[in-house]
C-alpha cells in the first residue's frame, strides 16, 4: 500500500487510488505545466514551458535583458524612450494582470486531485466512468462563497459553491453544485434578481460578502420559494468549520441513462470523510478578522502536510413512479429528497492530494460548464438547471474573454478533441488540413475526411426530456406542487437539535436586525409563521416586533418526518481526524508532557499548534521550544480544542494579559475542548470558565476529543 506524505497509510485506499495518487504527484512523470492534449492538435509546448535558458531572463518572445532594473532614457536624467518595448511589454502585462471576476462566487480556493469509482453502477448508467470499480481519473475541485467579490473574507454567513471537474476518457464531466442541497429560487428567470438583492446595494456599495441588509430580505419577504433556502443559510450549515468539513450537493435532479436507454432521476451528493463540523456565529466574526484566508489556507496547508480531504459521491437514484408519489416536485430546486426515503448510495470517493501551481492560471482561470456531461448522465426539466445551461457558458466566455477558453491547460480535456471549430481570439492550437467543415472530401481518394459524429457512443439526449414531438403548449407557468413554498422548511428546522434551531433563531434574529425597513422585518416574520410558530416567535421577540398575522400560503403544507442526515451536530464525528490542537506554552513548561500530548494527537491523525507570547526558542523544562505561533496573532478561534502546559508562576503573569484570558474564553464560549494543568486554573477563572464535560485535565484530553461542548450553550448565551 502506498503511503502519503504525512507517513500514514490510509487503511480504506484501493490500491487503485493509491497508484492514482502517485501518479498525480507533481513530478511523477507529469507534465510541469502543459495539459495533455492527446492528439488535439500541436501545443508548442514541453513540460519546460514557460521557462528560459538557467540564469536568462528574457521577454515574453525569447529576448534576453540586459536589464530589468532601469527603463530606457535620454541620458542620466532625461525622458524615457517610447521605444523601451522591454519597459512597455511589462507595464501592459501589468495593465492587463486582472481578468473580470465571477459575479458570484468570485471568492474561491481549488486543488487537484482523483476521483476512484467505489461501485461499479452500469445499470444506471452507460458513463465510462462508471463501468467498473477500481476506475480512476483527474479532477479539479473549487469551492467558494457566493455572495462576496474575490477580495473578501472566507468565513461570512454564506453559501459555498462546491465544483468539480472530472477529466474522464469521455471528455469533462462538470459537477457544479453548493454545499447546501437546494437552493433560493425555482426558475432561472429570477436569479439575476436574486443575487442583484444578495450583493452590495446599488446606491452605497455596502455591505460586502453579507447577507443582513435591506434589499435582500425584501426580496425574501416578497419571494415564499426561498423560506427552505432561507433556514439553512440561516443554520449552521452556512459557517463551515472548514471546506473540509462540509458537504456538497449537486442542487439539480439530473438523469442517469444506462446502455439500453433506460433513464432513471438522481441526486447527487459529496460526503466529507472527515464528517461535518461548522463553526459558532461568534467564532465566524473572530475569524474573519484573526485570519481572513482561515479556509483557503487550512484547505492548503492540509494538502501540503500530505493530510489530503476526501469526499465520498453517493447518488439518490428514484424513478418516475416514486417522483409522481411524493408530495412535492423533483424538478423543484428548493426541495430535497430525504434520505431516510431514497437512502444515499455511496459509489466513488474523490481525494484531493495536490495544490495548484499556480492560482491563477488554474483557481482564477478554471471555468465550469453545468452542461459538461457525458454519456450517460443527462439533464432534467428543472426550470433553474435550464437556465444554468446557458449562463455559464455565457458567463465564462465574459470573463475569459474568448471563445477558445477551452484551450486552457486548466479547462483542457486529457483525452483527445476533434472538431471543425477554428480561429477565434486566443488560438493556442494550430489546426492543419485544408477543410475546415463537415463532411468533406478532400483527400486525395476523394473520400470523406476529418472527424465525423459517432450515432452509436456519442452523447444522445434522454427522450422522456420533453423531446418528444409533442403538441405541448408553450406556457409561462409553473407545475403545481412548486407552490408549496413550507413544507421542505419546517423539515429542515424539524430536523434540528434543539441548540441548532436556536442559532437559526439566533441567525434571523441578527439579519433582520440589520434590516431598517420595517415592513420588510413583518413580511419576513409572517413568512416564518407558516415554517414554525415558534421559531417566528423567538424571532419577533428578538426584535422586540409583535407577531404579525401568518402570510397566506399558495399551497397547504404537508407534514414530514424530520431527517436526522439535514443535522449537523446529529452527524457529528467524535475523532482527531483532520483536526488541530492549540497547546499554550511558556518558560518553565514541561516539554515532555508537550511533546507527548503532540505525538498522541498526531497519532490519531490530528495535528499540533505550539502557541506562546514569543516566537522564537523559549527555555523550558527539558531543554528549549519553538511556538509556531505568537498568541496574540493565534486565537483560539483556530483551533478545534486547546490545551495548555504552564508553570504556576507563569500563568499567574499571563492571567495578567488580556490576549491570554480571551484564549481561553473564546474557547469555552464556542464550547470547545479545554484540557489543562493545574497551573492554568487561574487563567481560567479569570476567564470565566467553570469545570464541565469538555473542560479536563490535560491526560483526559485524548479521551475527550475535538468535540464542541453543547451542552454548555445555555449557561454562556441567551439562546431564548
Amino acid at each position: 500500500m502506498a503511503t502519503p506524505r504525512n507517513g500514514k497509510a490510509d487503511a480504506n485506499r484501493s490500491p487503485a487510488l493509491d497508484n492514482a495518487l502517485r501518479d498525480h504527484q507533481p513530478g511523477a512523470g507529469q507534465p510541469g505545466y502543459a495539459t495533455d492534449l492527446g492528439n488535439a492538435g500541436e501545443t508548442h509546448q514541453d513540460a519546460d514551458a514557460g521557462t528560459a535558458p538557467a540564469g536568462f531572463l528574457t521577454d515574453n518572445f525569447g529576448h534576453r535583458l540586459s536589464d530589468n532594473q532601469n527603463s530606457l532614457k535620454a541620458g542620466e536624467r532625461g525622458l524615457t524612450l517610447l521605444e523601451d518595448f522591454i519597459l512597455r511589454e511589462k507595464i501592459f502585462h501589468f495593465d492587463h494582470e486582472r481578468i473580470p471576476e465571477r459575479i458570484v462566487h468570485a471568492r474561491g480556493s481549488g486543488a487537484h486531485g482523483v476521483f476512484e469509482v467505489t461501485k461499479a453502477i452500469p445499470e444506471l448508467t452507460r458513463a465510462g466512468l462508471f463501468q467498473k470499480a477500481g476506475t480512476t481519473c483527474p479532477v479539479f475541485t473549487r469551492f467558494s462563497t457566493v455572495a462576496g467579490g474575490a477580495g473578501s473574507v472566507d468565513t461570512p454567513r454564506d453559501v459555498r459553491g462546491f465544483a468539480v471537474k472530472f477529466y474522464t476518457d469521455e471528455g469533462n464531466w462538470d459537477l457544479v453544485g453548493n454545499n447546501i442541497p437546494v437552493f433560493f429560487i425555482q426558475d432561472a428567470m429570477k436569479f439575476p434578481d436574486l443575487v442583484h438583492s444578495v450583493k452590495m446595494e446599488a446606491d452605497r456599495g455596502y455591505p460586502q460578502a453579507g447577507s443582513a441588509h435591506d434589499t435582500f430580505w425584501d426580496f425574501v419577504g416578497l419571494m415564499p420559494e426561498t423560506m427552505h433556502m432561507i433556514m439553512w443559510a440561516m443554520s449552521d450549515r452556512a459557517i463551515p468549520r472548514t471546506l473540509r468539513m462540509m458537504e456538497g450537493f449537486g442542487v439539480h435532479t439530473f438523469r442517469l441513462v444506462n446502455a439500453n436507454g433506460v433513464g432513471k432521476f438522481v441526486k447527487f451528493h459529496w460526503k466529507p470523510v472527515l464528517g461535518m463540523e461548522s463553526l459558532i456565529w461568534d467564532e465566524a466574526v473572530k475569524i474573519a478578522g484573526a485570519d481572513q484566508d482561515f479556509h483557503r489556507r487550512d484547505l492548503f496547508e492540509s494538502i501540503a502536510a500530505g493530510s489530503f480531504p476526501a469526499w465520498d459521491l453517493g447518488v439518490q437514484v428514484f424513478d418516475e413512479e416514486f417522483a409522481a408519489a411524493q408530495p412535492y416536485d423533483v424538478l423543484d430546486a428548493t426541495k430535497l429528497i430525504p434520505e431516510e426515503d431514497v437512502p444515499v448510495e455511496i459509489v466513488g470517493r474523490m481525494t484531493l492530494n495536490r495544490n495548484v501551481d499556480n492560482f491563477f492560471a488554474e483557481t482564477e482561470q478554471v471555468a465550469f460548464l453545468p452542461s459538461n456531461v457525458i454519456p450517460g448522465i443527462d439533464f432534467s426539466n428543472d426550470p433553474l438547471l435550464q437556465g444554468r445551461l446557458f449562463s455559464y457558458l455565457d458567463t465564462q466566455k465574459s470573463r475569459l474573454g474568448t471563445t477558445n477558453f477551452h484551450q486552457i491547460p486548466i479547462n483542457a480535456p486529457k483525452c483527445p478533441f476533434h472538431n471543425m471549430q477554428r480561429d477565434g481570439l486566443m488560438q493556442t492550437l494550430v489546426p492543419t488540413g485544408r477543410a475546415n467543415y463537415e463532411p468533406n472530401s478532400l483527400n486525395e481518394a476523394g473520400e470523406d475526411s476529418g472527424p465525423r459524429a459517432s450515432p452509436d457512443t456519442g452523447f444522445t439526449s434522454f427522450r422522456e426530456n420533453g423531446e418528444r414531438n409533442d403538441p405541448t403548449e408553450k406556457v409561462r407557468v409553473r407545475a403545481e406542487l412548486f407552490a408549496d413554498h413550507y413544507s421542505q422548511a419546517a423539515l429542515f428546522y424539524h430536523s434540528q437539535t434543539e441548540n441548532e434551531q436556536a442559532h437559526i433563531a439566533s441567525a434571523l434574529v441578527f439579519e433582520l436586525s440589520k434590516v431598517t425597513l420595517e415592513h420588510v422585518r413583518v413580511r419576513v416574520l409572517s413568512r416564518l409563521r407558516n415554517v414554525d410558530e415558534d421559531l417566528a416567535a423567538r424571532v419577533a421577540d428578538g426584535l422586540a416586533m409583535d407577531l404579525p398575522e401568518k402570510a397566506p400560503a399558495a399551497r397547504k403544507p404537508v407534514e414530514m418526518k424530520p431527517s436526522d442526515a439535514l443535522s449537523i451536530q446529529k452527524q457529528a464525528k467524535s475523532t482527531f481526524e483532520g483536526r488541530k490542537v492549540g497547546i499554550l506554552f511558556a518558560e518553565g513548561s514541561d516539554k515532555a508532557t508537550i511533546d507527548k500530548m503532540k505525538a498522541d494527537v498526531e497519532a490519531a491523525g490530528g495535528s499540533v499548534f505550539l502557541v506562546a507570547q514569543k516566537v522564537g526558542g523559549i527555555p523550558v523544562k527539558g531543554g528549549t521550544l519553538k511556538a509556531d505561533g505568537k498568541l496574540e496573532g493565534s486565537p483560539s478561534m483556530l483551533f478545534d480544542a486547546v490545551a495548555s502546559v504552564l508553570m504556576p508562576a507563569e500563568a499567574e503573569k499571563l492571567a495578567k494579559q488580556g490576549a491570554a484570558v480571551q484564549w481561553f474564553m473564546d474557547a469555552y464560549g464556542h464550547c470547545k475542548t479545554i484540557a489543562h494543568c493545574n497551573g492554568t486554573k487561574v487563567i481560567l477563572e479569570k476567564a470565566g470558565v467553570e469545570p464541565d464535560e469538555g473542560v479536563v485535565p490535560n491526560e483526559k484530553l485524548m479521551d475527550v476529543g475535538p468535540v464542541r461542548h453543547f451542552v454548555r450553550e445555555p449557561n454562556i448565551r441567551d439562546l431564548s
